[in-house]
Parts: C-alpha cells; structure tokens; sequence
C-alpha cells in the first residue's frame, strides 16, 4: 500500500470516529452519519490499496 493512500485511509477513518462518537454524545444524527460515512470512505480506500497491493506482488 502506498504510504500516503494508507495515511488518508487511517486519517478518514480516525476522523469519522471521532465525529461518529461526537455526533452520539450530543446527540446529533447529522455529524454522527457524517462519522460513518468518512470511515466507510476510509475503509474502501483501504481496501482499494489493499487490493493493488495483492495484484502488484
């Protein structure tokens, strides 16, 4: 995996956390579905680079 693909990955997945658990503790459905949707970003970006991985090898 690319190091800067695998940083951006981490970075939206770590983002989406954070406001997934922030949107749940004010109780605000908006930041908390913004949450999810960054990490699932985050997640197919991984597994975008993971897959380029197995094929290059």
């Amino acid at each position: 995996m690319a190091a800067n693909e695998k940083t951006r990955a981490k970075t939206e997945q770590a983002k989406g956390r954070a406001k997934e658990a922030a949107g749940r503790t004010v109780g605000n459905e908006r930041l908390t579905a913004e949450g999810r949707a960054e990490q699932a970003k985050g997640d197919a970006r991984q597994a975008k680079e993971k897959t380029k991985d197995t094929f290059k090898h």
